[in-house]
């Protein structure tokens, strides 16, 4: 699906580009929002990595965590703390995803505010540079250990 410029130009946009565009403008920092000063705290990401895709996280209680981690083909960043595990994916990684409660979705990977147990740490840092958990497998993997159905096996109501 694309949709073009009223103004003629014949630019064409994507659904995709219009969602990326949405996200911009509700980031920390974007215009007519709190500067970066205020905004809530983003993971870091340890040094030499890169972030060809962007990057989000998922946030899982940390109970789950060792659930999670032989269920993966591939573990990327990884942060914890007292309560949650947070792992790093690609940016857009919910697009067309709904994440099984009790998981949280943090585009940008901007913790939310408040935070009781401070700031994670990092516990796991994949070989290589790229910091990503693969997300359909880590999706699954939650949906298994959350007795959640995939939401593509969920029956369609018309």
């Amino acid at each position: 699906m694309a949709v073009s410029g009223a103004s003629g130009s014949g630019q064409v946009r994507s659904l995709d580009t219009l969602v990326r565009l949405g996200r911009e403008t509700r980031a920390p920092g974007a215009q007519g929002q709190p500067d970066a000063a205020a905004a809530p705290c983003r993971l870091a990401l340890p040094d030499g990595m890169t972030v060809p895709l962007g990057c989000d996280a998922v946030a899982a209680p940390a109970g789950f965590g060792p659930q999670l981690l032989p269920r993966l083909p591939r573990v990327g960043c990884v942060y914890a703390d007292a309560s949650t595990w947070w792992w790093i994916v690609p940016a857009d990684s919910d697009y067309a995803l709904q994440w099984p409660a009790p998981a949280l979705y943090a585009t940008g990977a901007v913790l939310p505010d408040g935070r009781p147990d401070g700031l994670p740490t990092l516990i796991h840092r994949p070989e290589g540079t790229v910091p990503y958990t693969p997300p359909i497998p880590l999706y699954l993997a939650l949906c298994r250990v959350t007795g959640t159905t995939p939401a593509w096996s969920r029956p369609v109501n018309v």
